[in-house]
């Protein structure tokens, strides 16, 4: 989508913003704007290079890179200190991309069509992934819950444990998608390729470029948001849940939306859906293994709102998912669904 990258002006308004000790808001909107362009150039330079690399190395580029920016916010967040707002952030990511994508996607397809179609057997496969991942970010609140005695160190220790189940898993679901059973999840060709021209040199200098831009706006959105917390009264969990997630999946908004309006509810099922799981499955390990490293050790322990909220979302998405079909309504579900966490968020 051209029209994105006409927001990359915000990363020069966000420095010019940050030097010059503007309100935390404006520095939170501007490098928040910032990030959407540079995450759909990511993604472009991702689906050139993965046009040409093959099945197989091409679907494991798009696996890797389809969530860098969250993944690189969450770094930022982490350096910060910021451990509960990287969390919820997580948790977030995950929720936006199921009830939010989801459900702007079927609103999307469902006005141009009465019933909505799309493969019973991949959503069934993305769903029981889905809640499997679901179970391993929610035993370490259940452990805490079951021993609240027991030392932060164990639940530090039950994490990383968790985290490495989780990435074991992940590789082995990048076998059975990409690999033994490809033909179930990329029936379509993927979003965004034909309209995409960079040869792999640009594409590899486009996917550096945009990196290193990301880890400059993920640094001062991470340091607005501190400000944003203690001065403007918005709460972590508010920030997590709702507003860095939005941030970090809009250009995955735009997609999906986009594909669905053409009819491709497979593909765009496969966005909303892979996504979330690969935050789950993918960027959590890989952040409990940057906070080991790092000497900021990471607990996957989340609030009980959290927990509830996630497994009720994975739950309805799995139950839609069952029969293949959908229908414009259930797409608004899903988003009063949404809307009623982020009310609820806000008051907490």
């Amino acid at each position: 989508m051209p029209w994105l990258r006409w927001l990359l002006v915000a990363a020069p308004v966000s420095w010019a913003l940050a030097w010059l000790g503007a309100p935390p808001v404006a520095v939170f909107l501007a490098s928040g704007i910032a990030v959407v362009p540079l995450a759909a150039e990511m993604g472009h330079a991702t689906e050139a290079l993965a046009a040409r690399a093959g099945p197989a190395a091409g679907g494991l580029l798009n696996a890797t890179f389809g969530n860098a920016a969250e993944l690189i916010v969450a770094i930022a967040g982490l350096r910060a200190g910021l451990l509960e707002l990287v969390k919820a952030s997580l948790v977030g990511s995950i929720l936006g991309n199921l009830l939010l994508i989801l459900g702007l996607v079927f609103v999307a397809g469902g006005l141009r069509r009465p019933i909505l179609t799309f493969n019973r057997t991949a959503a069934g496969m993305n769903g029981a992934m889905l809640l499997l991942a679901v179970v391993g970010l929610v035993i370490p609140a259940l452990f805490v819950l079951a021993h609240p005695a027991a030392a932060p160190e164990v639940a530090v220790h039950l994490s990383e444990g968790v985290a490495l189940v989780l990435g074991l898993t992940y590789a082995g679901s990048l076998v059975f998608s990409f690999i033994t059973h490809r033909h179930l999840f990329h029936g379509e060709a993927p979003a965004g390729t034909a309209s995409v021209a960079y040869s792999p040199a640009v594409a590899v200098a486009v996917l550096a470029a945009a990196t290193v831009l990301t880890a400059v706006e993920s640094e001062i959105l991470v340091h607005a948001t501190e400000a944003v917390v203690s001065r403007v009264g918005v709460s972590q969990l508010f920030l997590g849940l709702i507003a860095i997630p939005l941030i970090g999946n809009a250009a995955e908004h735009a997609v999906a939306v986009a594909v669905a309006r053409r009819g491709q509810m497979d593909l765009a099922l496969h966005v909303a859906l892979g996504s979330s799981t690969q935050i789950a499955l993918f960027v959590t390990p890989v952040l409990v293994a940057v906070g080991a490293l790092s000497g900021r050790p990471v607990n996957l322990v989340f609030t009980s709102f959290e927990v509830v909220t996630l497994g009720l979302a994975s739950l309805i998405v799995t139950i839609i998912g069952l029969d293949g079909e959908s229908h414009w309504f259930e797409g608004v579900q899903l988003l009063a669904v949404y809307a009623l966490i982020a009310i609820a968020v806000w008051f907490i």
